[in-house]
């Protein structure tokens, strides 16, 4: 137990959520954590800082598209376009705001799978919908998890998209370990794990969340305020809105072009049809920089992060610890290495980047200790999955908060990331348990 103790990547991961939970600024208390966690793998301050900055760089394009497009959102909000869309879904749903919580749930697995957007979705769609979810009593830390469902369940089931990168880096770093499986086998291993986040995902919806919580209509941080006669009639505003926002995402997933690219290609045509005015140029993309700037400069810090944890040697010696603690338990295994992907993955802040760590390792070990190639794909993927969800440096929890804290009343720590964090990671663990156990 004294190696745990002292591995810097537990230590970081532990003072980290502790300052998170105490209501430290992330920032900081992220650049805190990741010093600490090179001073203790023995790495001198300008080589930790060094290895932080060049490891920020490596999100530079995601912070980057955040901006760019928290200014399409902007310049939208303005032309009346995302009002329609508020009150379209208001008919739809009636008085039923779980009803608008389930459907955000599939408007965010389709963002893995069907049209691969990822998080880019969240900043164009939610901000206008909190006008809506607070005249339902929506409780948004159940939208939080209806978010992160969206962005995790998909990808961890499905062969297509995001899903089809993520089940190649499993099959891949399983066969290039010692246990061949082919791509199209995964998906079956990781039924009951994704079992686990539709069961969270439900009691969080129907049972924990399930009461009325009242919030203020506030005016959104850094939108524009929407033109009532624009809201009211169909324009080329807002025709030039709709096909800015079609075309940032459409030169992704036909061109192949990167997001920011499209971005600002969804912005000039937007400027082009006036549905943002020349003169406001400027000021829609500081509305950009105010809506999403803090979230994006978030993703660089944890970048680097991650970064400084790889460069610790903590991680490999944290698995080392785990094969000799529970020998040829197979029970035991299975728990520690499930304990074991929660550090890693809440310590780099990506489930895909946990998956070649952890694989390396494990694979020997479960082929070792007889698991057959189906039960080791659903504990590599459960392991790895398991973190994502309530980590405060993950994609998965830093999208619904950008959203639904556009009118400051959601907090990132508390109604995001604890929430995700009860009702997916237990449950992933235990069916991802449930499945190794049985395949």
């Amino acid at each position: 137990m004294e190696v745990v103790f002292v591995n810097p990547v537990v230590v970081s991961v532990v003072v980290l959520t502790a300052l998170c939970l105490l209501k430290f600024n992330i920032i900081i208390a992220i650049i805190l954590s990741a010093v600490l966690a090179g001073l203790m793998a023995g790495m001198e301050m300008n080589s930790i800082m060094k290895i932080f900055i060049e490891g920020m760089g490596k999100q530079n394009e995601v912070a980057l598209s955040y901006v760019l497009l928290g200014a399409l959102a902007y310049g939208i909000a303005g032309t009346g376009l995302a009002a329609k869309l508020s009150n379209a879904l208001e008919k739809s749903v009636g008085k039923s705001g779980k009803w608008l919580v389930f459907i955000l749930a599939g408007v965010a697995c389709l963002s893995q799978n069907v049209i691969p957007v990822h998080i880019a979705f969240i900043p164009i769609l939610i901000p206008p919908l909190l006008h809506l979810m607070n005249k339902l009593k929506i409780d948004r830390r159940a939208t939080a998890c209806a978010l992160t469902f969206g962005l995790k369940a998909p990808y961890m089931l499905l062969p297509a998209g995001f899903g089809l990168i993520f089940h190649n880096i499993v099959s891949t770093n399983m066969s290039q370990n010692g246990q061949a499986i082919e791509t199209s086998a995964i998906w079956p291993a990781a039924i009951l794990p994704t079992a686990g986040m539709v069961l969270g995902l439900i009691v969080a919806v129907l049972i924990t969340y399930r009461k009325d919580r009242i919030y203020e209509d506030k005016p959104l941080i850094g939108m524009a305020e929407t033109n009532e006669a624009a809201a009211k009639g169909f324009s080329l505003q807002h025709w030039g809105a709709l096909v800015g926002a079609l075309a940032a995402f459409a030169t992704q997933i036909l061109l192949g072009w990167p997001l920011p690219l499209g971005a600002a290609i969804g912005i000039l045509i937007m400027v082009a049809t006036s549905a943002i005015k020349y003169k406001s140029f400027d000021a829609t993309l500081k509305g950009g920089i105010g809506m999403m700037g803090f979230i994006a400069f978030i993703m660089l810090v944890a970048a680097g992060f991650g970064a400084v944890m790889r460069a610790t040697g903590g991680v490999e010696t944290l698995v080392q610890w785990s094969i000799g603690v529970v020998g040829n338990n197979k029970l035991g295994a299975i728990i520690a290495m499930q304990l074991v992907g929660l550090l890693i993955t809440m310590g780099i802040g990506t489930s895909f980047g946990t998956i070649p760590i952890i694989s390396a390792i494990f694979v020997p070990l479960c082929v070792a200790l007889g698991f057959s190639p189906m039960a080791t794909a659903a504990l590599i993927i459960s392991a790895g999955v398991t973190g994502d969800a309530g980590t405060p440096a993950s994609d998965s929890t830093l999208g619904p908060t950008a959203g639904l804290n556009a009118d400051g009343q959601h907090d990132h720590i508390y109604d995001t990331c604890v929430p995700t964090f009860i009702h997916y990671n237990f449950p992933i663990m235990i069916f991802g348990t449930i499945a190794a156990m049985i395949l």
